[in-house]
Order: structure tokens, then sequence, then C-alpha cells
């Protein structure tokens, strides 16, 4: 059997040739790297699909255990390997190290209280916890057993952790009594209590003590995580599942209504996660890697915990913030575990760089081979900074695209192989057949090109739909552009075929890296009871790339506008999270709409980018003398 490192891309032949490959034969491309992995039957045909349905399925009737692959083959094989680093919020903490058996046990033992409360295959289980370790374990166990894992980002409201808990009908919650970020406590126990009031479908609460925060006891419900697994075994035989059995569920903003629950499945996410893990940050055995996201995102799911996990990698994990206790920390990381790979989103880049260089130039960075961008496109000031000041002008950097719908990486150069570009993701990788349309969906054939991004074959890692809601994974992402997949970006290309992700053709606003849906922002202004109507847009922003404006009708004329922006700002952090909040709030006696009564965004993203003058074909527009009163506004507040 051959080894998954066979599949690693050493130089510009061997990436035109396994380009070639995946493009003209792909189902024996993508079989060959599976037969590296373990599998309990192999699978009968490597791929099936329709996109009119749409349905895809990858290794149909394979069957495994992804955590057989993460964890026992290592156990086995290199039993002392590291697997985690764990880095606490407090550099005076003692970091802890698992190696691949150590935490082969833990998972175990996690897995056996788990089956205690009659946790079995296929129940959904919420995960809302800290950046430490026991998240991690709490992911593995419940792939151990055929749990169906749902990360909630530990930064979410109680309202939008109901929201999710239950619309996949949750039994467990796996929580914290809180969790340390920065010179910050976030009381997590107290945001399930108050989120679980209205999720009925939980019976029990597990919780791990990490602050030691007083919370409150619901005797019939809550257990502590060190009751649950206290004398039980350390060895759980993982479950048997269908390679097309779900393994996670993970939430993204739509553009309208709630939000996506997007369906991973088991058996190509594995393969697809490994293979672009060990290319894209060309990891070799005795590397150091780090990914700064949080495991509630998908660059934590498919880049800290599976994708390193399956080729046996040695990652950093951390709990804390680039800031505290001062904005050398992550560069304090580096040198402290001489870290090879350092993956990380522009938004902290941008922080980072307007801090005094002295925070970086005082610790000794040479361990770092790669440097990788993740989450949004890097605009050039950062990748420049970046380039010089981290990689002294001579590390590469991938900035990597791809999306909680993807899976895995889908664009990115492939470190001292492929040629890099700033601002450019580069290269679709291997068995990725990208393309670009204009605004009628006609395919442009030159090289040069800018339009609409499309994919058109399946990738093992696709999101296979939205959970109980197939109807609209088809309309969001297939009913646009026929029997293709619309991730909702535009590109550009240039003439030697390198792609330039341009940002949102939809109304998702990437701020901070992070999806933001405006319909659900909306929605939950609106629900201000002096609110007529609101409109978001986004704008760019010098540390977050893009920040949030929002424009408001208000029933009445009130006297202190901060008061109303201050309400609205807490409204909108309670249901969804501080993440969500506008960074200006813009009152307004209308907003510009068409006869047919849609509101005209258009208009509204261009002052937003404070251009007044350029606002194209206002024609259409109901009421036109709207577009002065709000440009004179904000001239006013300019």
């Amino acid at each position: 059997m051959k080894n998954i490192e066979d599949y690693k891309i050493k130089n510009l032949d061997d990436f035109n040739n396994q380009r070639e490959m995946a493009a003209n034969e792909p189902e024996l491309f993508w079989s060959g790297i599976a037969s590296t992995f373990q599998w309990n039957k192999k699978w009968k045909n490597t791929l099936k699909y329709d996109w009119s349905i749409p349905n895809t399925e990858w290794f149909v009737e394979g069957k495994l255990n992804i955590t057989e692959n993460c964890l026992d083959r290592y156990a086995k094989s290199n039993p002392d390997k590291k697997a985690i680093i764990w880095e606490a919020n407090d550099p005076n903490e003692d970091f802890k190290v698992y190696t691949y058996k150590e935490l082969l046990d833990e998972v175990c033992k996690f897995s056996n209280g788990l089956k205690k409360i009659g946790v079995k295959k296929g129940d959904r289980i919420c995960i809302y916890m800290p950046m430490i370790p026991e998240l991690t374990i709490a992911v593995l166990a419940c792939a151990r057993i055929g749990a169906i894992h749902s990360v909630v980002f530990a930064g979410f409201s109680s309202v939008a952790l109901a929201a999710r808990i239950n619309d996949s009908s949750c039994s467990v919650i796996i929580t914290s009594d809180g969790g340390f970020r920065g010179d910050k406590i976030t009381p997590l126990k107290k945001i399930c209590d108050q989120a679980l009031k209205n999720c009925p479908t939980i019976k029990n609460c597990i919780v791990y003590k990490r602050t030691s925060e007083k919370i409150d006891w619901f005797k019939n419900r809550d257990i502590w995580w060190d009751d649950l697994i206290y004398g039980l075994p350390d060895k759980c035989d993982p479950t048997i599942m269908n390679s097309e059995d779900t393994l996670f569920i993970l939430y993204t903003s739509g553009s309208t209504g709630k939000p996506k629950g997007m369906v991973h499945t088991c058996g190509g996410y594995m393969v697809y996660t490994a293979y672009t893990f060990m290319n894209v940050f060309q990891y070799s055995q005795n590397d150091v890697y780090w990914c700064t996201a949080d495991i509630g995102w998908i660059t934590g799911h498919s880049y800290m915990v599976y994708g390193p996990l399956l080729v046996g990698a040695t990652s950093v994990h951390f709990e804390g913030v680039p800031s505290y206790p001062d904005w050398g920390r992550f560069w304090q990381v580096c040198q402290k575990h001489k870290v090879n790979q350092f993956y990380t989103a522009p938004t902290a880049i941008r922080s980072l760089a307007k801090q005094p260089i002295d925070f970086v130039n005082k610790y000794n960075l040479s361990s770092l081979s790669v440097l990788g961008s993740v989450g949004e496109p890097i605009n050039l000031e950062a990748w420049e900074w970046y380039y010089k000041n981290i990689g002294k002008g001579k590390l590469p950097i991938v900035d990597t695209w791809w999306q909680t719908e993807t899976g895995g990486i889908m664009i990115s150069s492939i470190p001292k192989v492929t040629k890099q570009k700033p601002t450019y993701a580069t290269s679709p990788l291997p068995g990725v057949n990208a393309e670009i349309v204009d605004n009628n969906g006609n395919l442009i054939e030159e090289s040069s090109a800018e339009g609409i991004l499309l994919i058109n074959f399946p990738w093992p890692s696709i999101a296979r739909t939205i959970y109980g809601d197939h109807d609209r994974y088809k309309n969001v992402y297939f009913s646009a552009y026929k029997n293709k997949y619309f991730p909702g970006d535009g590109a550009l290309r240039d003439e030697n075929g390198m792609y330039r992700i341009t940002g949102r053709v939809d109304d998702v606003v990437i701020v901070s890296g992070h999806n933001l849906g405006t319909a659900p922002i909306e929605n939950s202004i609106n629900e201000h009871p002096k609110v007529v109507e609101s409109a978001v847009v986004g704008y760019p922003h010098e540390i977050k790339g893009n920040a949030l404006m929002a424009f408001i009708i208000l029933y009445d004329k009130i006297d202190d506008n901060e008061s109303i922006k201050k309400e609205i700002n807490d409204l909108i952090s309670n249901s969804i999270g501080p993440i969500a909040k506008p960074e200006k709030v813009i009152i307004v006696s209308g907003l510009p709409k068409t006869r047919s009564g849609k509101i005209m965004r258009r208009i509204l993203r261009k002052f937003a980018n404070n251009d007044m003058e350029n606002l194209g074909d206002t024609s259409t527009l109901l009421n036109p003398e709207i577009v002065n009163e709000i440009k004179n506004t904000l001239k006013l507040l300019n």
C-alpha cells in the first residue's frame, strides 16, 4: 500500500502531472490517494454524482472510521510522537503536549463517557467550548462513535447557539464553565444555560472546568467532564461508518434567512483534507505546524484537527489572542515551539502590522519555512508586511481560497513549487476545475478574465447538503448555473492562469475572515421597536478587511441618536454575537428602492465606500430624491 506522502508534490513537473491526471482521470487519481488510508471495506464506485439534483458521493459503499486514520495508526507506529502542543491563553501557564498514544487514550475515554449517557451513531452533539485540548478530544470522540459533531464558535450569543442546536436537534451539548480570551473570561456555561431554556432536545450538558467561575447547576441535566469519564477505560472500538455517513455539521451565514448547516461526510472529506494539508503547507514529518484559527470555524476543523492528524503531523493549538499579554505573543509562540508552518488570517496580520516592529524583532523566527493566509483575500499592504517582516523577504506565502462549503483548500500556490503573486490565490489545486463566467453565465475562455467563479466538477470534500434543507442547498449553490457549483465569489484570472478572488457577489460580507449574511443582521435590527426598516452593507476596513454599515429608518425622530445606535448593537450582540455589530449606524428617512420595492444595495455600497458620484443608473428608483438625502447625511457625518 502506498503512503500518502507518495502524493506530496515535489516540483513543478510533479504538480503539472498530478493536475493533468486529476483532470483527465479524476476517479483513478483520488482512488489512489484514498488507498493510502485504512478502510474496513473498499468502495465499489469512486464517484457517483448528478449535479442536477444535486447529489455527490465519493468512495461509494466504502467503510471506515476517520479516527482510526487520525489516531490509531500513528499511536501504533509512532506512539510518542507529539500530536498536539497546546499553548494556554496565559504564557505563564505550562503548555501541554499530547502524543498520538495519549490523544487516542483521551479520545477513547471520552467516547466511552458519551456512550455511557446513551449517545449513539447519528446523534447530533453540539460543542461550545474554548480553544482547549478537550475541544479537539470532544470532536474526535464524536467521530469515533459515529455521533455527528456540530461545533459552535464560543463567541456566538445564546440566541445564535440555541438556533443551531434546534436546527439539528442536538441531544447533548459539551461546554466549559468559562473561557479565557486575553484579559477577559467568557461565561460559556451561563450563555449555554440561557440558550438551553429554548432547546427541548438537549438531554445532557457536559461541563469542563477551565476557569473555576461560579456557575448555575441543573442536577438532572449537567455533568462534569471529569465525573463523566472517571474510571472509564481508555479503549473504545471505533464505530464503522459508510463513506457517505455524516461526519459533522458546521453552520455558516447565509445571504438570507437562518444560518446554513453544511453537512460533511467521512470518506471524501478525509481524503481531501489530508491531501491538501500535506501539499499546501509542504509538511514534513519532523515539522511543527501552527494554524491560529478557532476550531469553531471550518479552518479549525480541516487544518487544525483532521488534516494534520491524518498525516501524522505535530500542530500547535492556541487558546489566546495575538495581543495578549502583548502584540509579540504569536512570535513568542513561534520561537518557543520552533514553528515551521504558520497559518493565520489577514485581519490578524493587519492588526499586527499596526504595532511597533520591535514586537517581531525580539524573537527568533528562523524556524519558519511557510507562511499562510486564510479567511479572505489578503490585501497588498498586509502581504508585503507579512513577507518582509515575518518571512524576512524569502519565505513563500500561501494565500488560500476555500469555504465552509468546500471543506478544504481549493486555490493556492504550492510553496517552493508553483509561483506566488501578491494578493492572488494563484492556481486551482489538482482536482479543482475552476472557470470564470460573465454576468450572463457565458464561459470566458480567454486566459485573462474577470467575472464569476464557478467549479464544474466534484471534488471529494464538497458539502453534500444543508442539514434538513436540500432544496435550499440546490437553490443557493446549483440553481444559478446549471450543473456547476457557485461559491458566491467573483474572480480575476491573469494571463498566466493565476486567480485572484475579488469578493462576494451575493449579500454576504467577510468581516475579520468570518462570513456574515446581511439578512440575519437586518432581521435582528428590525426587531427593535423604534426601527421601521434597515439595510446592511459592507465597506473596506483597514484592520477587519471589511466592516458593516447599517442604514436605518426609525418610526419617529429622536434626540439621542447615539443611544439608539448602542441599543441596536446590543440587540445584534445578543441575537447573533459581537462579531456582527455594524461599525457605523446611519439613520435615514428612507432607503433607495426600485418600483418593485427592492432595496438598491448597489447604491448603499457605493455610499459606504465613500463613492458619492459614480452611482450608475438610478432611473428605476421609486424614490430618487432619497439618494441626495443620504448623500448629504453622510457628508455631514464625515
